[in-house]
């Protein structure tokens, strides 16, 4: 547990609200609060000897840091170090982040130099995928197995250190690793964001994920699938969702299957029974009894 200072930088009564997510090796927190405000890891508190790395992620406008006499401005989408073993502070006009936590000696191995790599604003492809990766934990993280556990923790160090600058070596495994799990979950999200549209396609999420369409067929050829079945598959479901809701019973049928991304009804009814064993009407009565 990180101990720290917490002050107003305002009138404002300061609240603030926070969370912690903590694995082995590993630990996630994020806080917000509407006024302005700083923590620190003064010389006093420093004294309790730990020795963790973190990286700061603003959620939401600027952050100032300050150690060893630097001061540096994070802006939305960039990230910086800290060092809780030495003093430092960190100032927010407005208090909402995100913080990755690590123990110095797990990243030694993976990073060549992790002091100077605390000094550097971070702005690159690896962050924006262990943004990606860590976002949805904040609302939901309910896995039990250990096993996925240790995986995941593994996964967060391969993307920070790939983030910070990591060897060459500890680039190659992670690329295979770490990289490859949280760029597929970004692209499934980026089709879950554009299920519906017409548009949707690999080269178009390609495009916007700054890959190559080959890489995601790769990607989802490791998975015992391919792109364009995962579409199929996520579009049923979304499909499925509307018949039994009854907030949407007075759609048809067609346009619940044109809601969900469909373009031809025929396909539809025959991907949807082939998938559920039932006809999308079928299964809107049955929701009806």
């Amino acid at each position: 547990m990180c101990r720290l200072e917490f002050e107003s930088l305002s009138d404002n009564p300061l609240d603030v609200e926070a969370n912690l997510l903590a694995l082995p090796g590993l630990s996630i927190g994020w806080c917000c609060s509407g006024a302005a405000a700083r923590w620190s890891r003064t010389s006093d508190l420093v004294k309790d000897g730990d020795d963790t790395f973190a990286l700061v992620m603003p959620l939401a406008g600027a952050v100032q840091r300050s150690q060893r006499g630097q001061d540096v401005e994070v802006k939305l989408g960039e990230a910086v170090g800290i060092l809780h073993s030495e003093p430092g502070s960190l100032e927010f006009r407005q208090l909402d982040d995100m913080v990755v936590m690590v123990p110095r000696s797990a990243l030694a191995p993976l990073v060549p130099d992790v002091e100077a790599a605390a000094t550097r604003i971070v702005a690159n492809d690896a962050l924006r995928l262990l943004q990606t990766y860590l976002l949805p934990w904040r609302e939901n993280f309910d896995v039990t197995d250990p096993a996925v556990r240790r995986l995941s923790v593994t996964y967060i160090h391969d993307l920070l250190a790939l983030a910070l600058g990591s060897t060459r070596d500890a680039a190659e495994i992670a690329s295979g690793r770490g990289v490859r799990v949280a760029r597929l979950k970004a692209v499934k999200a980026d089709i879950a964001a554009n299920l519906t549209s017409r548009d949707l396609s690999v080269g178009s999420v390609a495009l916007r994920q700054r890959v190559t369409p080959r890489y995601i067929h790769m990607l989802f050829d490791g998975e015992g699938t391919t792109f364009s079945q995962h579409v199929l598959v996520a579009r049923l479901a979304c499909a499925r969702r509307l018949l039994l809701d009854s907030r949407h019973a007075h759609q048809s049928i067609a346009a619940i299957a044109y809601a969900s991304g469909f373009g031809d009804l025929s396909h539809f009814n025959h991907a949807f029974r082939r998938r559920y064993g039932a006809t999308p009407s079928e299964v809107r009565r049955e929701q009806v009894r």
